[in-house]
């Protein structure tokens, strides 16, 4: 099928939204969100307000949407998405010193290099040669000292590199450790059992990309799911066992991680606030079970 949708101005825009039945009173208001938001980003958050239209591939709204409707749902999720964004960076952040730490003490500063540890020579190929393009490409002062001053060993200690890679690099790493024990050593910091932590690493990056390219996040069905965790019981009660395509379950395992990375925080206090800020973000879309207000990790 060939594409023949045309370009459409802004003004005509805001005339077929009304023509759909939405309510646009400001059209002042409303140009400068499709200015600097655009039409298509906001699609996504009017399409929940979509009724079932009257002709086949036609739209229409259902009664007494207004556009500021669209906007609080957007402004929810841009919200959403920088307080997911606050918690998975002192998990990533905590990730990499608990990584480095463990292989340092254990290998010692360069023996996470060792081929032999690792269980799938792809992947740690794949991985080594990323992280030489990552420390080639980095302007870091204490990498920058290290290439200075050193050339044997030519690579930079683990703590250093643990600096410089990126969730997804650290996730690859830790995962394609070849003996239980070293994935063990580190989940045991968190109160998981390594199956489990492998999992919501792999996830967790997942999520991240999500947020750092601004994608919608509330109501998105997940695609890289993390196994739910049956253990500690505290974190078991929090999780919704039959919503496991849903940001809840990603947003409960967080709530948990921030206790452990940062105790005494308020991250789920706010996010709780957040959900009760707006309505129009229905939890059940987001996998929040019904009583969920009522269990223990949420009080």
């Amino acid at each position: 099928m060939k594409f023949e949708k045309p370009s459409v101005s802004i003004a005509d825009q805001i005339a077929l939204l009304e023509a759909r039945g939405m309510a646009v009173p400001d059209h002042a208001h409303a140009a400068h969100c499709l200015q600097h938001i655009s039409y298509y980003r906001l699609r996504a958050y009017w399409l929940p307000f979509e009724d079932i239209a009257p002709t086949s591939g036609g739209h229409k709204f259902k009664d007494g949407i207004t556009f500021d409707n669209v906007l609080d749902l957007y402004i929810f999720d841009r919200r959403l998405r920088l307080l997911v964004m606050d918690a998975i960076e002192r998990v990533e952040v905590s990730l990499r010193g608990s990584w480095a730490h463990h292989l340092a003490m254990k290998y010692g500063p360069h023996g996470y290099l060792e081929p032999a540890l690792y269980n799938r020579p792809d992947r740690y190929a794949q991985a080594f040669a990323k992280l030489i393009e990552d420390l080639d490409r980095s302007k870091d002062t204490f990498i920058v000292h290290y290439k200075s001053k050193y050339d044997d060993p030519e690579h930079p200690p683990i703590w250093m590199t643990a600096e410089i890679i990126s969730l997804g690099q650290l996730s690859m790493w830790y995962s394609n450790l070849k003996n239980r024990p070293d994935r063990q050593a580190v989940a045991k910091t968190y109160g998981l059992d390594e199956t489990i932590f492998v999992s919501l690493a792999h996830h967790l990056t997942y999520v991240r990309n999500i947020c750092a390219h601004h994608g919608r996040l509330w109501n998105k069905q997940v695609t890289v799911k993390m196994i739910v965790p049956k253990s500690p019981a505290s974190l078991k009660l929090a999780m919704n066992q039959a919503s496991q395509g849903r940001i809840y379950n990603t947003l409960a395992v967080l709530g948990y991680m921030m206790s452990i990375v940062a105790p005494g925080n308020h991250w789920r206090q706010q996010l709780v606030e957040l959900v009760n800020s707006c309505p129009l973000a229905d939890p059940a879309a987001m996998g929040f079970p019904v009583d969920w207000k009522n269990l223990p990790a949420w009080k």
